[in-house]
């Protein structure tokens, strides 16, 4: 014959007259489900805690609205401020702020890399310039802007069209595939920390500008700004 199983409890009424009565109370029942009875002996041999579960909302980010099919990248903050410092203090060229961006928006999302010969990015420059007829980028002032960025350490040539962006300024992935990247780069490079993709130059001076986006015909028009 089997004994009857113990009733539920209820909920007990809280003693006002201490202000720790109804926290005490809590306690003791807390410590009971959990197997310790007030009294210091194991209430487990009448009771055992079967189980506990958490639930937890589900996440509710909405998606970012991107213009363009070509995704997102994440850019360095500092970074970007400093495009815009140095392509007023003339210490960049035109080319090389064109290429620098062209390259980083075609990095394959993870790696930092793109695959990307200098004829391929001087095609791909010349684009709504030849459309319009306007003045085009050659193919040797794109050599000179690449060999440059590279003085810079803004880029990395890896062989057979490929280039290495420097994670640190400009990455299309999320954080683990960006330290990912950047352990494969310090390997490569022997930990050196001076090497590539640190030590981001250029230093301050006057670049003479090497390309002239300027009309190719005089339409009547002041230019302001």
């Amino acid at each position: 014959m089997t004994s009857d199983p113990p009733a539920p409890r209820r909920p007990r009424a809280v003693d006002a007259a201490g202000p720790d009565a109804g926290f005490d109370d809590l306690l003791k029942v807390l410590g009971e489900q959990l197997g310790q009875t007030s009294d210091g002996s194991d209430a487990r041999k009448r009771r055992k805690l079967k189980n506990v579960t958490f639930e937890y909302e589900a996440d509710q980010s909405a998606v970012h609205d991107m213009a363009g099919d070509a995704g997102y990248s994440l850019a360095s903050n500092w970074f970007t401020q400093l495009l815009a410092q140095l392509a007023v203090a003339n210490s960049i060229t035109k080319s090389q702020l064109c290429v620098f961006l062209y390259v980083a928006g075609g990095q394959e999302r993870g790696t930092g890399t793109t695959q990307y010969t200098q004829q391929e990015i001087t095609d791909g420059l010349n684009k709504l310039a030849a459309d319009k007829g306007g003045k085009r980028i050659t193919r040797s002032t794109v050599n000179r802007a690449v060999r440059a960025l590279i003085g810079y350490k803004w880029v990395e040539q890896l062989g057979n069209g490929r280039i290495q962006l420097n994670v640190r300024l400009w990455f299309n992935g999320n954080s683990n595939a960006q330290h990912a990247v950047l352990e494969q780069i310090a390997v490569n490079h022997d930990r050196d920390p001076d090497a590539f993709p640190y030590n981001i130059g250029p230093e301050a001076h006057q670049e003479a500008f090497d390309l002239d986006f300027s009309p190719t015909r005089y339409t009547g028009e002041r230019r302001t700004g």
